[in-house]
């Protein structure tokens, strides 16, 4: 399994997603260089959460299917988010609302096992890890029931929803390359914290756009133009 063709193909589709992701936070939002870039960085996480998917449940990784699952998910929202057209919620956001829920439940009841084995963990892995996950599961819950209580999301609130799907998920690869391997990496960049940087460069960059889409309308045009492409109806 260390080796295998699918191994290979994930580490791929991770190292294609950090380089394309990277670019698309960089290009002026709405701009032709940055839908490239977000298409191809869609594709590759997608590829990464479902291959990783598969590996972690080869090898009993409980964190690994939940982390690999929520990165699938959000990716698949944020994608969607951009691509409805305003104040249309249908049957994928049912769908998204009851995934997020599920899984909150699944990572809460865990969280609970872990704290109340004898060894502290569940399936390897301490309440914390569990607690992390399904609070960012819990806050994408929230945030599928006001867009089908509100019959759909539209300006600066579909903007957000679109940018923090988007960079969490950005921010789970990064911290699964960066962070949780960092013996791959050569001693000064651990020494340095350089690999710290890399793995939060994310969450930097969403705060940021959050912070202008939500305060100031420059900030809203600059993100809000790659939300005005063509959108399909799902």
């Amino acid at each position: 399994m260390r080796y295998s063709p699918l191994l290979i193909f994930h580490i791929c589709a991770g190292t294609v997603g950090f380089l394309s992701g990277v670019p698309a936070v960089i290009f002026r939002k709405g701009s032709r260089q940055h839908a490239l870039a977000g298409k191809v960085f869609v594709v590759s996480m997608l590829s990464l959460a479902a291959s990783g998917v598969y590996l972690a449940i080869v090898k009993s990784q409980a964190g690994n299917i939940f982390g690999g699952v929520l990165t699938f998910y959000l990716v698949a929202t944020a994608w969607i988010t951009a691509r409805r057209r305003e104040g249309q919620p249908g049957i994928l956001d049912w769908g998204a609302l009851l995934f997020s829920s599920t899984l909150t439940a699944f990572t809460a009841a865990s969280a609970f096992a872990a704290a109340n084995s004898p060894t502290g963990e569940k399936f390897g892995y301490p309440p914390g890890v569990y607690i992390f996950l399904g609070s960012i599961a819990l806050l994408a819950a929230i945030g599928d029931f006001r867009v089908l209580r509100r019959r759909g999301i539209s300006g600066p609130q579909r903007i957000a929803r679109h940018l923090w799907r988007m960079c969490f998920a950005f921010f789970i690869a990064a911290a699964s390359i960066f962070l949780a391997r960092q013996h791959l990496f050569p001693a000064i960049m651990r020494r340095t914290g350089v690999l710290t940087l890399l793995s939060v460069m994310p969450l930097l960059v969403m705060i940021f756009w959050l912070i202008r889409v939500r305060f100031t309308n420059r900030g809203r045009r600059a993100f809000g133009s790659q939300l005005l492409a063509p959108p399909v109806k799902a």
